[in-house]
């Protein structure tokens, strides 16, 4: 496909002839070319073929590679087409988590702002809690994959070619663990987590990180985090100063942090749970959708500071509408981060992502919340892929320029559109944790594909919640099932290649724990002679092929470091694997005159369960899975 682009496309042409080869397009000054007049509009944007020349009209400058990517999918058609749209959200766009494991390749995010280009999206924000590189503190990020100065700028340089708005998102209070645990650093530290606040030391600290992460980037906005800091004022802050409201040391942070942001000509904004939480009394983590901002609380909230209302598993408009309402006391303007949930999981929870974004996004419409991030999440080692999560994203897409809700029909041909996979494809990676006993579209976010691989066949930890569900079968039906989608060779095919790889395995060793306890309650030793020197070496062959397609997956997506955490857990399987066929011999043979691990009674795993209707299981932590005994001893958390 030929194209001619007329016009003042000069600042242009860097990203056209970037995403041309993905959208088949051949830049041509030939006569017999696409002639395609280019032109800025007052409001909105257009793409249109009258059967003799194309037009594109565009207001902002990210808008253009939206109107392109929709002249190039209609035109295919074959027929005349005119496509007008507006933008709802003043700014949409994704959160990349890049703190938990693993840290996007520079190429890696280059390639997905190609797609996002091609969506529309026109904001990215990185979430950097300890990866980013400041002088003078060797740890922050040691051996972690922090990015350089140039590395970021980099990023920043590629994502303005398209008219995309890269910034940054810090901790500048808690989730600080991974920089915390670092002995030569003690004087930093509250608890496990927190700063310690109100140390002039960590004051220096604060105002380093603020300085060295905003350096690199254009923007001037800046996410100083403060969320999920329930142990605040708990460790070694109460033994210097005794009790104090988490509140009044949280809005004393805040407004120190607050005067450096604003020192450096920033604009800030901030997780919003904690205020909720504090008013409600909230111990935990979900918020209280009754929850009322006192008067007096809401006047001691520091002015000048946008508020991020994250929410990432209601399903109900009433829900969204209350929680928005609760947070107008406040008086800042707000903006809300959704997720598409690839937490904890090697898959994509499509089902409860898909329903709670469309819910939670036409809401935020009638609200006249302009803002919008799609979060991607990446707890406890980040098994999943951001690439996979591309539908989600498309879906926040069109809801940026549809101004009621997208269709099915749009969403699909738009993602095809600008990823190259189809919407089947995609939707393929929910059944990895969608599974019989889960609840309709996972709304309880049962994880079997982490915790069926990573639990030991001789404790089934999860084997009683699971019991009597084919699981084997279903795993084996969805291997069949994304295998009949991949194309060798297409961009994104490679993101299929570790859900196919980990179908292989749990078709075998989902019900192996069932099984094995089956047989050696009914004395059946030749059942576990079969097991040792057939079944559990299948299984160790299968998860060998897993670890081999998720290191290449990983190597070409993420930066090496982090991968050690995940080859460690492979190997892990790998060896229990091994010591329970030793262990089933010794026994089969007569060696051994009981399996004591088979011996124990199999008890539900949590109250999230089958059998109260919550779901098939979840567990956030993989030495959880593995097993229930001591992985680790901490003598003071502080």
């Amino acid at each position: 496909m030929k194209i001619r682009f007329n016009g003042e496309v000069e600042t242009l042409l860097q990203g056209i002839e970037r995403l041309a080869p993905a959208l088949g397009v051949t830049l041509s000054s030939e006569e017999d070319a696409i002639q395609v007049q280019v032109s800025h509009l007052a409001r909105g944007l257009s793409a249109s073929w009258d059967g003799a020349a194309g037009r594109i009209g565009y207001t902002e400058k990210h808008q253009f590679f939206r109107a392109l990517s929709l002249f190039v999918q209609h035109y295919k058609q074959g027929e005349p087409f005119r496509v007008e749209e507006e933008q709802h959200f003043r700014q949409v766009g994704p959160m990349f988590d890049v703190s938990r494991n693993a840290v996007l390749t520079v190429e890696s995010f280059k390639q997905m702002l190609d797609m996002l280009a091609l969506m529309g999206m026109n904001t990215v924000m990185l979430y950097m809690e300890d990866t980013y590189t400041i002088d003078g503190e060797p740890y922050f990020g040691y051996m972690r994959g922090r990015y350089s100065f140039y590395e970021l700028k980099e990023i920043d340089d590629y994502a303005d070619q398209y008219g995309i708005e890269a910034f940054p998102s810090i901790q500048t209070l808690a989730h600080m663990e991974e920089f915390l645990k670092w002995e030569p650093v003690f004087h930093y530290k509250d608890t496990k987590g927190a700063l310690l606040v109100g140390d002039e030391r960590t004051n220096q600290l604060v105002e380093r990180m603020i300085k060295a992460v905003s350096a690199p980037f254009r923007s001037k906005k800046i996410h100083i985090g403060m969320d999920e800091a329930e142990e605040l004022g708990r460790g070694r802050y109460l033994d210097r100063n005794g009790f104090s409201e988490r509140f009044d040391i949280m809005t004393a942070h805040l407004d120190r942090v607050l005067a450096v942001v604003r020192s450096q000509g920033l604009q800030p904004m901030m997780w919003s749970d904690m205020f909720l939480k504090i008013a409600s009394g909230a111990e935990g983590r979900d918020y209280d959708t009754e929850t009322t901002i006192p008067e007096e609380m809401a006047s001691r909230i520091p002015s000048g500071v946008d508020m991020v209302y994250w929410d990432y598993v209601h399903t109900e408009r009433e829900d969204y509408e209350k929680l928005i309402a609760a947070h107008r006391p406040i008086g800042s303007r707000l903006i809300f981060a959704g997720a598409v949930w690839i937490f904890n999981t090697f898959g994509v929870n499509y089902g409860l992502s898909l329903t709670a974004s469309d819910t939670a996004l036409q809401v935020c419409k009638e609200q006249g919340i302009d803002e919008v991030y799609a979060t991607m999440w990446g707890d406890d080692g980040n098994e999943g892929n951001p690439f996979a999560a591309l539908l989600g994203l498309q879906l926040y897409a069109e809801h940026a320029y549809t101004a009621g809700q997208p269709t099915a029909a749009q969403l699909a041909e738009r993602v095809k559109q600008c990823t190259g996979m189809d919407a089947e494809s995609f939707l393929l990676q929910k059944d990895l944790d969608e599974t019989p006993g889960a609840e309709p579209n996972n709304s309880k976010q049962s994880n079997p594909s982490k915790f069926l691989l990573y639990q030991d066949v001789l404790l089934g930890l999860f084997d009683h919640q699971i019991a009597g569900l084919e699981l084997n079968s279903h795993y084996a039906q969805l291997e069949a099932r994304i295998l009949s989608k991949r194309v060798p060779g297409d961009k994104l095919d490679h993101v299929l290649d570790v859900p196919e790889k980990l179908c292989a395995v749990l078709k075998l060793k989902s019900e192996q724990g069932i099984a094995l306890k089956a047989a050696y309650d009914a004395g059946d030793r030749e059942a576990l002679r079969h097991a040792a020197l057939v079944e559990l070496p299948a299984i160790a062959e299968a998860v060998r092929a897993l670890r081999a397609a998720h290191r290449t997956v990983w190597l070409r997506t993420f930066k090496p470091f982090g991968w050690e955490v995940i080859d460690i857990r492979y190997g892990g399987v790998l060896s229990r694997l091994d010591t329970a066929a030793y262990r089933l011999l010794e026994y089969a043979d007569g060696r051994l005159g009981r399996i004591e691990e088979l011996e124990q009674e199999r008890l539900v795993y949590s109250s999230a369960n089958r059998f109260n209707n919550r779901g098939l299981g979840w567990c956030s932590y993989y030495y959880r899975m593995a097993s229930p005994n001591v992985f680790y001893h901490v003598v003071n958390p502080f």
